[in-house]
């Protein structure tokens, strides 16, 4: 079963004094681009989170967020009481005013307030892993909706694929007999009497130039081929634009040696719907 790149996972965990939100948004790409928001004070804690988007996230361009809101009473900044009467003590001495007017001007000026930093609890890190691991769940299971998208989209444009190759089949053997007739009408209109059995040497040869019937039995391998992987267990987008490569040379190769209008119709719309194929599997994981 495949599954998309692109992707959202959210989880709030509200603390007693605190909510947490963990949100994370994936988008395509040919690796793990990881980029993480964590606030200053939880970054001791940025690489084991890490780690576990790593483990569950294997590939796609990665958004982490990770939202502290104070609920409650806590703060990690404080008045820096030492400072604040220093400076009210200078200011007295330069202006005139009462100690409210001063404090006023006190605590706006430089380290009047101080941050003190906390280490995380044990039990705090712990509710932030678990939502990280809900939010990583929920990601996920975007990525495989989304991924059925694409799975039913490749299903359909590649029985389209296959059903504009039957009709390719269908018509090669009428190609060649107007392909001859072309040719022999060609050498009649020159007016030479000609050799006959020269002639039916060359236009074998000739022929065989344009014989698709190796490409013909590769392409529907090929369409095969595609099918299975997207049904295997592993999902793998490189292996499915490799397989989108050989189909399109197959389909490229097959319209160059038509020389026959109706043909190159068909394969026009097989390259249409392969385009489409190929666009879409560079978003699976």
């Amino acid at each position: 079963m495949i599954q998309s790149m692109t992707g959202y996972g959210k989880s709030v965990v509200q603390l007693p004094t605190k909510k947490i939100t963990v949100e994370i948004k994936s988008l395509n790409s040919k690796n793990l681009d990881l980029h993480a928001r964590v606030p200053s004070s939880y970054r001791e804690k940025e690489l084991d989170m890490r780690k576990t988007i790593s483990k569950s996230l294997t590939r796609g361009k990665v958004d982490f967020n990770l939202f502290v809101e104070i609920t409650g009473e806590e703060t990690s900044s404080k008045l820096n009481e030492t400072v604040v009467k220093q400076y009210m003590e200078q200011l007295s001495n330069v202006v005139d005013g009462d100690e409210v007017e001063l404090l006023k001007m006190a605590i706006r000026m430089p380290d009047a307030m101080k941050t003190e930093r906390k280490e995380i609890e044990d039990d705090e890190f712990k509710s932030i892993s678990e939502a990280l691991t809900e939010a990583l769940i929920a990601i996920n299971k975007y990525r495989s909706d989304e991924g059925k998208v694409l799975e039913d989209d490749f299903k359909m444009r590649i029985n389209t694929i296959t059903e504009l190759l039957e009709k390719v089949i269908a018509i090669d053997s009428d190609r060649i007999d107007i392909v001859k007739e072309r040719l022999r009408k060609a050498v009649s209109d020159l007016a030479e009497t000609v050799d006959e059995n020269r002639f039916e040497q060359e236009l074998i040869y000739y022929l065989e130039k344009y014989d698709i019937t190796e490409e013909k039995v590769r392409l529907k391998n090929h369409l095969n081929y595609f099918n299975e992987a997207i049904n295997s267990d592993d999902s793998n987008g490189k292996k499915l634009i490799f397989i989108c490569q050989e189909i399109g040379r197959e389909i490229n190769t097959i319209g160059s040696k038509s020389n026959h209008a109706p043909m190159q119709q068909l394969v026009v719309q097989m390259k249409d719907e392969l385009e489409k194929i190929k666009e879409q599997a560079l978003n699976v994981l």
